[in-house]
């Protein structure tokens, strides 16, 4: 079959639906119809949230997503363009294609005329007549998408094996005999009904969707087919247990049938060799319809099952009593580590190599964890929790494998992985390797900030396959152009991958992808890195590599002329449209106490209620807002297992006291001068050897043009200027709770547990963030004292209802990591509470945090956006650094040349 015969859709990247394809996930939560969480948040225009959803649903899996905004309080058209609108925003939501679902034409034109890319319209039929289903087909084809097309007709839905495929076969032979519709963009619902219904015209509706599947895959050339899985289960709402099972039965063997797409919930499938014996035997058998009593016997088994909660894996030990190859697949598919070293010692009595086991049962499990993790059926904790039983059975075999000398696995590939100069943030890079280290990759982790020199050392000595870079801070970004110029200029030709918070698609094609001759490819996500490592590694991969260049030179492009389309004013013209205040106006409160305070062993326990939960999910690939993502209908079982884990752990650390919180901060005269800089006298109660009697904050400002009346913001305006006569003060701070994480981090991986070793990061982090949002509640309210009655709860303190800003440098209000210089001389940080800074101005322990404290009740949060060259000129000339060290502090990102 010739490769334009297959579907073939896209978002910012293509989706070929190919028989190696197997089945493409439709995510369904982006519908209005189905998830009551996406309905309340476009109808309170909460469209932030809604493209979290969004974004969830392409982490989790889905390789399309549905977006339907059918409801009678909505304005579909509006909804529905405005969220696409936002989605073509967003590269990592984008990256997939979209279903525009909707029963109301003027709907899916709307969400046709704005979508990217080549997306499916779910759906048409001929229900209104063949004049109407022409018009919408003719329509469809000219905006080049695809098309779902439902078994309806003038007399409503096809019921039966023989209307299915009637309708089917008349709705083909108009859109491509008479449209010239492309047959391969043709999607058939056969339409999904419910079993077990206990009406006697429903027992075939499952046997009849399998059998039409088939005709269709047979008859009509090149035509695919779709369906709504969740639908086949109606009749079990409230009984989960018997859903899971039943779903995935029936995508068993409508897959088996020819079905290659579906709409479908992840968290509502079961693993079909998993499902019991005896409630597979009862679904199938309705599925089927094996038997005349089929329905009456799911019915009575159901009542059994529904209502229990699968118990703790360590308490109920059937699967003990399954097969040796069971066991292991099993034990590592759950991440129950108990008995994995029984049953590997077992295992390498029954081989002449204790190798053997590893090439042989283990890569066996590990094969089905990183199958179900592909396709969205297992989240990023769970992987990593199976590779901790894994770790903990090789490590087992070790001894064994040693003594025989010779003994070595082979290999998937060398990946190396490294944390580039003077940055020291690693848990996405952990992550990652733990998840390539599943799919058998070889890891070399050179850990926290790794010099280009070593890295391309250790790349050529070790003959590794893929390099992976990795960075947060923004400084970050220039080493990795830098390494990218080294690789280039020694000749190398190994993949070059680049994740990191920091880092994107853009910065990839835009400032490393032109240096390096050969592959850069930016990865967002562990999953991803899975697929993109196995297409760069594949033995014919010469079309891929040309693919992604192609990709990114294309998208370089683009990106350059979108950023001139915007204009820009001068720095003198910006300058002349700053925020205005009328400082006689404003109530200036002085601290109680001037000068520098520190906090010493410091009660970490407090910080508990201060913490704000929802990035901690968002480290661990589980996106959504904290309580609520424990509710959430598709990750909220791992969501509330990882977060179980975490306050297990969180516990041990305040009763062994096993990290140190500290703290430094102060409290300053200050004013601002010359427009953008704020000039910092020192106080002191004592006098302070090699302390000098003002320090300067250089802040930078908007130059993006406004609309009249909107001001060219920076920090500067927020600080009583010094011809104003008005005494203003200002605030410095650093916190961490980082002491002690690394060496805990050290013993977790030495016991072979990387689940915990990310945890404990992720959780000094959180407790850090934390500490700064309780400092900087005490200096609102008892230091500085100007919101001396505040009380707030923590929703609120995360909201940050609260008077007064805490911005940070590297941030978009002020992204120079200078600053952190001037805040550590300021309050003498390091001899105080010993936090350092790298040579790229990462803090050390990573787990801390620093910035300015402003008091003014107008200071709020913004974004510089991009500047000119002119005001990069005038920042180097005011800081006394040149335009090219300038640039590597700001983020050449930042400057619009």
């Amino acid at each position: 079959m010739h490769r334009n015969k297959y579907l073939t859709l896209s978002g910012l990247e293509p989706l070929v639906v190919t028989p190696e394809s197997n089945f493409i996930n439709v995510g369904e939560r982006t519908n209005v119809t189905g998830s009551r969480k996406f309905l309340r948040l476009i109808k309170e225009e909460k469209y932030d949230e809604a493209l979290e959803v969004a974004r969830h649903q392409v982490e989790g899996g889905a390789q399309i997503i549905d977006v339907n905004m059918d409801e009678g309080m909505l304005d579909g058209v509006h909804a529905m363009t405005t969220f696409l609108n936002l989605i073509a925003s967003e590269p990592d939501i984008a990256r997939v294609p979209i279903m525009i679902d909707s029963s109301k034409w003027e709907i899916i034109e709307a969400g046709l005329q704005v979508v990217q890319g080549k997306c499916v319209v779910n759906s048409i039929s001929l229900k209104e007549g063949e004049a109407e289903f022409k018009r919408q087909a003719k329509l469809i084809k000219r905006y080049g998408a695809a098309v779902i097309v439902m078994a309806f007709d003038e007399v409503g839905q096809a019921d039966n094996y023989q209307r299915r495929i009637d309708i089917c076969k008349r709705s083909y032979d108009i859109l491509v005999n008479e449209i010239k519709f492309p047959p391969q963009d043709i999607i058939f619902d056969p339409n999904i009904f419910p079993v077990a219904t206990g009406m006697e015209e429903h027992r075939k509706n499952a046997l009849d969707f399998f059998n039409a599947t088939k005709w269709i895959r047979e008859n009509l050339p090149f035509a695919n087919v779709s369906g709504g899985v969740s639908n086949v289960s109606f009749s079990f709402r409230g009984n989960n247990s018997v859903r899971e099972a039943m779903h995935s039965a029936f995508l068993y063997h409508a897959i088996k049938n020819g079905m290659n797409l579906g709409i479908v919930n992840p968290t509502m499938l079961e693993v079909y060799d998993e499902i019991p014996k005896d409630l597979l035997e009862r679904v199938e058998d309705v599925l089927l319809d094996r038997r005349d009593d089929a329905t009456e016997r799911l019915l009575e088994f159901a009542d059994s099952v529904k209502g229990l909660k699968k118990e703790e894996e360590n308490t109920v030990q059937e699967w003990r009593k399954e097969d040796l190859q069971s066991r292991i697949t099993h034990a590592l598919v759950k991440g129950i580590d108990t008995f994995i070293i029984e049953d590997v010692e077992e295992a390498r009595l029954n081989y002449q190599r204790p190798i053997e086991v590893i090439e042989g049962p283990l890569m066996v499990g590990m094969n089905v964890v990183g199958d179900l993790f592909g396709d969205g059926k297992m989240f990023l904790p769970q992987v990593v929790k199976s590779a901790r039983v894994m770790k903990k059975a090789v490590a087992y075999l070790q001894p064994f494998i040693e003594a025989e000398k010779d003994g070595k696995v082979e290999s998937a590939g060398k990946i190396l992985m490294a944390t580039v100069k003077g940055d020291v943030h690693d848990i996405g890079k952990n992550i990652v390797s733990v998840v390539l280290g599943c799919n058998n990759y070889e890891i070399l982790d050179l850990g926290v900030m790794v010099p280009p020199e070593k890295i391309i050392e250790t790349a050529v000595k070790e003959n590794v396959d893929v390099i992976g870079l990795s960075g947060l801070i923004t400084p970050s970004l220039d080493e990795m152009v830098y390494v990218s110029k080294e690789m280039n200029k020694q000749n190398l030709d190994i993949p070059l991958m680049i994740g990191g918070a920091t880092t994107s698609r853009a910065h990839s094609a835009v400032k490393i992808a032109p240096n390096y001759e050969h592959t850069v490819v930016h990865v967002n996500d562990a999953s991803r890195a899975v697929t993109v490592v196995g297409n760069l590694l594949q033995e014919n991969n010469k079309d891929f590599k040309n693919q992604i260049r192609e990709e990114y030179n294309k998208f370089r492009i683009q990106f350059l002329n979108r950023t001139k389309k915007k204009e820009y004013v001068s720095i003198e013209e910006a300058r002349k449209n700053k925020f205005k205040i009328d400082w006689d106006e404003v109530e200036i409160i002085k601290p109680k106490e001037l000068g520098v305070q520190e906090i010493q062993d410091f009660d970490i326990s407090k910080l508990e209620a201060y913490i704000d939960w929802s990035p901690f999910f968002r480290s661990w690939d589980l996106h959504g807002k904290f309580p609520e993502i424990l509710e959430d209908e598709v990750v909220g079982a791992q969501a509330s297992e990882l977060f179980k884990d975490a306050q297990q752990l969180l516990q041990r650390v305040f009763e062994e006291k096993l990290l140190i919180a500290k703290a430094v901060f102060g409290l300053f005269p200050a004013n601002t001068i010359n427009d953008d800089d704020v000039e910092v006298s020192y106080v002191s109660s004592s006098a302070v050897e090699n302390k000098k009697e003002t320090y300067k904050f250089l802040t930078l400002r908007q130059q993006l043009k406004k609309r009249e009346g909107i001001p060219n913001y920076a920090l500067a305006d927020f600080i009583a200027p010094k011809s104003s006569g008005s005494q203003d003060y200002i605030g410095a701070f650093c916190v961490t709770a980082g002491f002690g994480t690394q060496a805990l981090a050290q013993q977790f991986e030495e016991d072979h547990d990387d689940y915990n070793a990310i945890m404990i990061k992720a959780l000094a982090d959180r407790l850090a963030e934390a500490f700064a949002e309780y400092l900087h509640k005490e200096v609102r309210t008892k230091y500085w004292s100007y919101a001396a009655n505040e009380n707030f709860t923590n929703e609120e303190l995360i909201k940050e209802n609260y008077k007064g800003i805490r911005p940070a440098p590297g941030y978009p209000a002020c992204p120079d990591h200078l600053e952190k210089e001037t805040i550590w001389e300021l309050l003498d940080v390091e001899n105080k509470i010993g936090v350092k800074l790298t040579e790229s101005l990462a803090m050390w322990p990573a787990a801390s945090v620093s910035g300015y404290y402003f008091g003014n009740e107008n200071a709020k949060y913004f974004g510089l956006g991009k500047i000119k060259n002119d005001q990069l000129f005038d920042y180097a000339k005011r800081r006394g650094i040149s335009t090219e060290e300038a640039l590597k502090w700001l983020n050449p990102n930042l400057v619009e040349t």
